[in-house]
């Protein structure tokens, strides 16, 4: 199976993506990944990339287009695979048409705007060990405290409402136009998120064995 995982950020692609890999015994790959990869292989495209990133650029279009590429050559992705976080707009989608990589599917995590940034912001993590807690889904035993190792527990700095906001608005901009490039193609498949992980689950796998 060759899979994209689109939604915004905070609808848990990545927690499916997780799942999908190891009900299917296929990597999920994410752009971030691919980057660290590339650049820790020394490749001809992680080597471009590291140029822009020491010098605090972003990495460009042409060149995250090759990382990808390169992956997708690995014997790994023979068998398939699942993307997350690529394609992120629709030049990168139609460069991904044009390396002759048959997509089966384009599965979108669909969660309202306002549970996004409810389910974000409402995050806390320990500033010593780095365990997460939730305001509402996994509160602490003593209020701003870890219960691991009795740090404090602190919002980072991308689970803030207005950056939350803000990586929405880019994602509805960029990204979402995505989910009618792959519904003209009939690859679009939409499933709604849910409260409880396991309840989205049941829905993916649901959807993905219907293909």
């Amino acid at each position: 199976m060759k899979l994209i995982l689109l939604g915004a950020p905070g609808a848990g692609k990545g927690t499916q993506a997780e799942i999908i890999s190891e009900k299917y015994n296929i990597p999920a790959v994410s752009t971030g990944n691919m980057i660290r990869a590339a650049l820790k292989n020394g490749t001809e495209m992680g080597l471009k990339a590291k140029a822009f990133i020491e010098a605090g650029k972003l990495v460009p279009d042409e060149v995250v287009i090759g990382i990808v590429e390169e992956k997708l050559k690995d014997a790994e992705c023979v068998n398939g695979f699942i993307l997350d976080g690529f394609p992120r707009t629709i030049p990168q989608a139609e460069a991904l048409d044009k390396m002759g990589v048959g997509i089966d599917a384009a599965l979108s995590i669909e969660v309202a705007d306002e549970e996004i940034v409810k389910r974000m912001s409402g995050r806390r993590v320990c500033e010593k060990c780095g365990c997460s807690y939730h305001i509402d889904f996994k509160k602490p035993a003593k209020d701003g405290i870890c219960d691991a190792c009795g740090g404090n527990l602190v919002i980072r700095k991308d689970d803030e409402p207005a950056i939350v906001q803000d990586r929405l608005t880019t994602y509805h901009e960029q990204t979402e136009p995505l989910k009618s490039y792959y519904r003209s193609c009939g690859k679009l498949i939409t499933v709604e998120g849910q409260d409880e992980v396991a309840d989205t689950t049941a829905l993916v796998l649901g959807a993905l064995a219907e293909i």
